[in-house]
């Protein structure tokens, strides 16, 4: 409120949203306004005063119609206990209230959805300023106490379903059976949402950074990677395991497992206030060509390796990024972006701090639309050795992903709680395979 105390501000929750005839999609409340409210309600509205340090919360007047199919719904006394906000009324009397409340203000800010749901019945609504959501990222990307709670509770229960995942992944199953026993974990723990929808990718399809078919059927001996988490009221954990079904790692998957297991764990030793976003990439990106040519996949100086970015043929994505109320949380707003020195591809460049919470998940895949491109081959002819890459196309991949607290001394708290080693994953599946 203290960056914008010329207008009142109008902001609206999230709706429905109809999957089909009759039914809708199961709802999730829009982030900032979860955020600023933690109301998990569809329909309702939120009025700042921002010189009166007032906020109102308007919820969705309901009929007994209603609480026949959908139960009880809290009315406004309710609110106000749950929420702790000041001021509690209906929807219909929002405009009402908004006229008694303009005295003394030059305009009314609506967000996105606000200016569509009140653009007949609200007049001389104007445009939220960007200085008002620069505001929420900035307060968003440092996480409170109460809010890493959450994010611990999200991680445990996520955590022990990986665990879980790894010990009962057999051959034969199919991706959406281990992909069930996930998501039955989690809402045994009480857990309702899951933070994204889950990959469960075997085999050649754990080279799909995004998988999402989660249908094919499960051999023995080959990696399985499993990239899913849950959400604690609203936040996120975002964590990868790859593990081989029901057997050992073969030479040439431990082999690749190994750098990147020493990777991430480098990686999140770094991971300290101060250091920039990109240097940190790029020192992952340093890691991961120095590891494949060890393997006999790259030639050349490392340096030249990463500048030409030959090394993103194997590994082509971000390091990581933010967590929170969303899996790719805001980043912090524009006080925190920073120049990007070295040209790499990642979205957002800032210096760590303490409070952020962010993921650490370095990869190496075997892509088969990146190893057969003309053009890639023609640019990094005599970096790249295709020929043995080529062996690799049956492999997949391998990404292995946690989520760390920046502190302000010291290494980071890893909120993932979830064995990695190589003969910790093997003991696991080894129960799988007995």
């Amino acid at each position: 409120m203290g960056r914008l105390e010329e207008g009142l501000i109008l902001l609206s929750g999230g709706a429905e949203v109809p999957r089909n005839f009759d039914v809708n999609y199961p709802f999730r409340q829009h982030s900032d306004f979860l955020y600023l409210s933690g109301v998990e309600e569809p329909g309702c509205h939120l009025l700042l005063d921002p010189r009166r340090r007032l906020s109102t919360l308007f919820i969705p007047r309901i009929d007994n119609h209603h609480r026949v199919w959908e139960g009880h719904v809290p009315g406004p006394a309710e609110c106000r206990r749950l929420f702790g906000i000041e001021r509690t009324a209906y929807r219909d009397e929002l405009p009402k209230a908004l006229r008694k409340a303009r005295a003394g203000y030059r305009k009314v800010y609506g967000d996105r959805r606000s200016l569509k749901v009140f653009s007949r019945e609200l007049r001389g609504l104007s445009r939220l300023p960007a200085a008002l959501q620069d505001a929420l990222a900035e307060l968003r990307a440092v996480k409170t106490p109460g809010e890493l709670a959450s994010m611990r509770r999200a991680s445990e229960v996520s955590g022990s379903g990986h665990t879980l995942l790894m010990r009962s992944a057999k051959p034969g199953m199919r991706e959406y059976e281990v992909q069930a026993l996930f998501d039955a974990h989690c809402l045994a723990a009480g857990l309702k949402h899951l933070a994204y929808p889950s990959i469960v990718a075997a085999g050649a399809n754990s080279a799909v950074l995004h998988y999402r078919k989660n249908d094919a059927r499960l051999k023995a001996g080959e990696l399985l990677l499993i990239d899913a988490g849950a959400e604690c009221g609203g936040y996120a954990a975002d964590i990868t395991r790859t593990f081989p079904v029901g057997g050992r790692f073969s030479r040439r998957q431990r082999d690749v497992y190994q750098i990147v297991l020493e990777t991430q764990k480098a990686c999140i030793e770094k991971a300290r206030p101060g250091v920039n976003s990109a240097d940190w990439h790029l020192f992952a990106m340093t890691k991961i060509a120095e590891g494949l040519k060890s393997l006999g996949l790259l030639s050349g100086e490392v340096s030249g390796l990463v500048e030409s970015q030959a090394v993103r043929l194997f590994f082509p994505h971000g390091l990581g990024h933010m967590l929170g109320l969303d899996v790719h949380d805001c980043m912090g707003g524009k006080r925190r972006q920073l120049p990007n020195p070295h040209k790499i591809p990642i979205r957002f460049v800032a210096k760590l701090e303490p409070g952020f919470v962010v993921t650490v998940e370095p990869g190496i895949y075997f892509i088969e639309a990146l190893l057969k491109d003309k053009d890639l081959r023609a640019k990094h002819k005599g970096s790249v050795r295709f020929d043995r890459a080529e062996r690799f196309l049956d492999f997949g991949g391998v990404r292995i992903e946690d989520d760390v607290v920046i502190r302000a001394s010291g290494p980071p708290l890893n909120l993932t709680r979830v064995p990695k080693e190589i003969a910790a994953v093997e003991e696991l599946t080894a129960r799988a395979r007995r």
